[in-house]
């Protein structure tokens, strides 16, 4: 799984950056009534441990300069995650420059892309299981 620039704390999601804007569409999560929906699809709040449920392997990617999604969303999952024994099958990448696209010019961009592919072709090709064996 590739997960970039990700919006997965939908309790604080209105307090940062441009979340504000999204309650019209998620809800406002600072009302308990709307919260008690919110929080069944909030990622962040539905993590498992790995004794319950393994994870596949993810790689979470954001840029610290994002201006819609604040890249504190990632960087709390990651945290949760290894909290929660996913700490083998979780891998992280923070761009100091970009925006919410995660890059800032066309060699980042490629940068980001050619991360994104290799970590897939890694865990997902048959070639690359096959060299593991």
């Amino acid at each position: 799984i590739v997960c970039q620039v990700p919006l997965l704390d939908m309790k604080r999601f209105s307090h940062l950056l441009a979340g504000a804007s999204w309650m019209g569409e998620y809800g406002d999560p600072d009302k308990p009534e709307e919260w008690e929906f919110i929080k069944g699809f909030s990622p962040y709040h539905n993590v498992v441990p790995a004794s319950k449920t393994p994870y596949p392997k993810i790689l979470f990617t954001t840029s610290t300069r994002d201006d819609r999604v604040h890249p504190a969303h990632a960087r709390k999952m990651v945290k949760r995650l290894h909290e929660n024994g996913h700490g083998d099958t979780t891998f992280y990448y923070e761009n100091i420059e970009g925006g919410h696209g995660g890059a800032a010019n066309n060699t980042q961009s490629a940068f980001m892309s050619t991360l994104a592919y290799n970590f897939l072709w890694q865990h997902l090709s048959s070639s690359a299981a096959a060299e593991k064996q």
